[in-house]
């Protein structure tokens, strides 16, 4: 049986393009600064995003963990979403790697209220830890991908009263893609943000970090603590210069296959409640109190999706997902039991 994989969009292959770029790539020793084409992928996606420099680093956990080291100290207070990638799964990685707590807030829409964010800074005049940073998520994945506005990133950066805010930008290019935003203008309003290369952009491996130069240049440093800095990496590097320059505008693709399937799961299960418009780029997800099970009747039939919670379940579009994959799945979705 031929199994259409919407686990993740990191199950991507990299193309035929980036496996003989890999081959070919100019190369040097990273630790010193001197492989070319990694330094090329790092001015390429700070000029994108509007930043002064960029770091790369292996995961996007690690670029998180690498902005949380840099901008907080130990004790501080990170306002959050509660289901956020950097609070719910990262396996605790904020509290072992810098020895900072959360304070989390409400983000089932996707988006964060920032009543919410001006509560808690207001509550250190009680007594309560200090706020060092609020982190964002665009596209929020736990809430279905939900791209956020700039109007709404601004208000999260007004209600911060001058802290850092850091955009955990894992899917940064589907949240621009969707909205019609230009990436420098999204990230303009935010300290730092961090995009992956090995989702919908389809490279095998790495992430990308960017922000002033004087905060990169320290997480250099933190790079270097975290055992990431690597030797000869313009091998995969090269493949993340394809990512970001050819397979940006294509992630429209996936989101109109998403809406399909979206369209599929909101027919057959009604009682979710669970609304296809709401799914504005690749990600759909849903709740039902037989998620998993429903799962596990999917994967028998062919078709892998996943949990993110005990009763939400989730499904992603990627590139290596065609419309005659679409049309499968959604024949399986509609013969669930």
């Amino acid at each position: 049986m031929t199994f259409i994989d919407l686990r993740s969009d990191t199950v991507t292959q990299p193309s035929a393009a980036m496996r003989s770029a890999m081959a070919s790539a100019l190369v040097g020793d990273d630790g010193f600064g001197d492989d070319p084409t990694l330094n090329e992928l790092e001015e390429t996606f700070a000029r994108i995003v509007g930043k002064e420099a960029a770091l790369f680093v292996p995961s996007g956990v690690m670029a998180n963990q690498i902005a949380v080291r840099v901008l907080t100290r130990p004790g501080d207070v990170i306002i959050a979403g509660a289901q956020q990638h950097v609070v719910s799964f990262e396996y605790g990685a904020s509290a072992r790697n810098s020895s900072v707590q959360f304070a989390t807030v409400d983000d089932r829409g996707g988006v964060l209220r920032p009543a919410d964010i001006a509560d808690i800074i207001d509550a250190e005049l009680d007594h309560q830890p200090h706020v060092s940073l609020v982190s964002i998520e665009n596209s929020h994945m736990p809430s279905g991908g939900t791209p956020w506005s700039l109007a709404e990133i601004e208000a999260v950066v007004d209600a911060a009263q001058g802290r850092p805010v850091h955009l955990d930008g894992a899917r940064l290019f589907n949240a621009t893609v969707a909205t019609g935003l230009d990436p420098a203008a999204v990230c303009a309003p935010v300290t730092t943000v961090m995009a992956c290369l090995s989702k919908g952009l389809g490279a095998p491996i790495g992430s990308l970090l960017a922000g002033p130069a004087d905060l990169m240049a320290a997480g250099r440093v933190e790079r270097k603590r975290l055992g990431g800095t690597m030797r000869q990496v313009g091998v995969i590097a090269a493949p993340g210069l394809i990512a970001l320059t050819q397979n940006v505008e294509r992630l429209a693709d996936d989101h109109r296959r998403a809406r399909r399937l979206a369209e599929a799961v909101a027919a057959r299960f009604p009682e979710s409640n669970y609304d296809p418009a709401s799914c504005r780029t690749n990600i759909v997800a849903f709740t039902h109190e037989r998620a998993r099970e429903i799962i596990a009747q999917w994967e028998s039939a062919g078709l892998y999706g996943g949990t993110v919670a005990p009763r939400r379940a989730r499904l992603v579009t990627h590139l290596g997902i065609g419309d005659d994959d679409i049309d499968r799945a959604c024949d399986i979705i509609a013969q669930t039991k």
